[in-house]
């Protein structure tokens, strides 16, 4: 059995390990949307353009005004949760876009990530969400300049 004096020890680093692959998660999909980087990721949604037209298409309009929202999401909450800078705000945006992500997903391919379906997506809003709750932890910018509200 492991002690709890080891777990309270450890708990500050899986609390900045989450907040920061949270983040970093979110970054490449803001590259691909706003600058077309990773081109052969699959996805056909290469610039804010083509994802406003996807998203037209999908019921989710006006898709002009949600894509780069989306994008804005990704490059501003993603790079702010790595730091822990304004994480709350950072998180319950990113939370916020992953959960419609997932009504997404259902509606693509139900439930399996192989299938386009919700898994992934619902496990990565759950994180965030965790994150929003948690707040931005012992490891972050937020502690460190006094930002911190636990």
């Amino acid at each position: 059995m492991l002690d709890p004096s080891f777990l309270a020890t450890l708990a500050p680093f899986a609390d900045a390990a989450l907040r920061i692959a949270v983040g970093l998660l979110l970054i490449p999909h803001g590259l691909r949307f706003a600058f077309g980087m990773y081109a052969d990721t699959g996805n056909p949604n290469q610039t804010i353009g083509q994802l406003a037209r996807s998203l037209d298409s999908w019921g989710y309009r006006p898709g002009w005004l949600w894509a780069p929202m989306i994008a804005i999401n990704h490059l501003v909450a993603g790079p702010l949760l790595v730091l822990g800078l304004f994480t709350r705000p950072a998180a319950a945006m990113a939370t916020l876009f992953l959960t419609v992500a997932c009504f997404e997903r259902w509606r693509v391919g139900k439930w399996f990530w192989n299938k386009l379906g919700m898994e992934y997506t619902v496990l990565w809003a759950v994180a965030a969400f965790h994150v929003f709750v948690s707040g931005p932890g012992y490891y972050s910018l937020d502690r460190a300049l006094g930002f911190a509200v636990r």
